[in-house]
């Protein structure tokens, strides 16, 4: 696992959490979609449906209440930070999507890696799997 020495007075801005929250949540993605197989043109199309702004805004959903207060206020400021969402996105959606990345990136960063997998099992717990 990668080391990282950060401080919580250290760390990035939320939007950096978030940058680095996308990439860790596509991974994550991309690994469940191989452990359950198939082909890798399904696969990949259903890694994108998965990660666009409109799903992990629903992910955040079905997180939120599971949050800690700290993991909260992360998400908070990351929701609120400027920034321009892509034409195509709704920007309510796109700033609920980039709360939930920059939890993941803080959970990541701070060394909870259980944690972590906890938030990323139930923001992509189907609902077949309830």
């Amino acid at each position: 696992m990668i080391d990282f020495d950060y401080s919580p007075g250290a760390l990035p801005g939320s939007l950096e959490l978030a940058y680095l929250g996308d990439s860790i949540y596509d991974l994550y993605v991309r690994v469940r979609l191989v452990r359950e197989g198939g082909h890798v043109r399904d696969m990949h199309r259903a890694a994108v449906g998965r990660v666009c702004a409109h799903a992990q805004a629903q992910a955040m959903a079905r997180v939120e209440g599971a949050l800690t207060e700290r993991e909260r206020d992360v998400a908070r400021r990351a929701r609120n930070a400027h920034q321009t969402p892509p034409k195509n996105a709704d920007a309510a959606e796109y700033h609920r999507a980039t709360a939930l990345e920059a939890v993941v990136g803080y959970l990541f960063l701070t060394g909870q890696t259980e944690r972590m997998e906890e938030i990323l099992k139930l923001a992509l717990e189907d609902e077949h799997e309830k």
